[in-house]
Formats: structure tokens, sequence, C-alpha cells
């Protein structure tokens, strides 16, 4: 498709432009993971691997080690664990699912920090959302699938 020349430059769309670097001037990456009503805020930098969450330890805050391994495997799939400290506030939800934002959020600003490690990423399904979330109750029913007992007669 030939561009028209008597569109201005001022109109035209700057899509062809590379996106701009989410890195502050201290060298931190930022990124905002969610997971079911939980909604984490990460900074990365780089360092000896601390992890904070919420001001505490990572093992002090997620307290199984679970919980902890969900918010490593981001570094474990890149091979990355303990080059970057982590800084990290998390606000809503339970503790599985704030450890599910922490790691959404790691994942995205590794893929900021280093646009390399984008593509192991997003094939470890780290950089995807997670959409699940509880079904509503309807009304007339107990649950949102529970239904009142049926009687025939």
């Amino acid at each position: 498709m030939d561009s028209n020349p008597d569109i201005s430059p001022d109109y035209q769309h700057e899509d062809n432009q590379p996106k701009s670097m989410k890195v502050d001037a201290r060298g931190r990456a930022y990124g905002t993971g969610k997971r079911k009503e939980a909604v984490a805020r990460v900074w990365l930098a780089v360092g000896k691997g601390n992890v904070t969450v919420n001001g505490m330890d990572i093992f002090k805050y997620f307290k199984k080690n679970t919980l902890c391994r969900k918010v490593y495997n981001p570094f474990i799939a890149t091979s990355t664990s303990g080059c970057y400290n982590v800084t990290a506030t998390v606000k809503g939800g339970g503790v599985s699912g704030q450890a599910g934002a922490v790691a959404h959020g790691i994942s995205k600003a590794l893929a900021d920090i280093n646009p390399a490690l984008h593509p192991t990423l997003r094939a470890g399904g780290f950089l995807t959302r997670d959409s699940r979330v509880v079904e509503r109750k309807k009304y007339g029913q107990h649950k949102a699938r529970k239904s009142c007992q049926f009687s025939k007669r």
C-alpha cells in the first residue's frame, strides 16, 4: 500500500517506531501483575536476588514453599536466578492469588529489562494473564452452580 502524499506527517501513525524501554533512571524495570483479585506492582533491578514483598522477605510473607516456588518460576525458566532484586507491593485477594500476581509482574518486568527473554517467557505462559476468577452466585440457587433440591411431586 502506497503512502498518500496528501496526508501530512502529523496525522500518520507511528506504529513502526520501536517501543521505548520501560527502565527508569535507576535501572529498575516495572511490571504490573494480576491474578484473581490480587494486583501486584513489581520493580526489578540488577542485584543479588533478594525478593521482598510488602517490605517482608518472600519466605516470611509466603510461608508455603509452593507459593515461593510459584514466584521464582519466571527466574528458573529464564535461568536468571540470583541476577535481579525484586521489590513488590501486592494488594487484594488471598496468598495464592498474590503469589500468582507477583510472578506475573516479575515476568512482565523481566521481558522489559531484557527483551531477549520475551519468547521464553511467552512460551512458558508467564506473560499471559490467568483470566479465571470466581463465578458469581446466582439468585434462586445456593451457590454459583449448586441449585436447590428438585422435588418432582
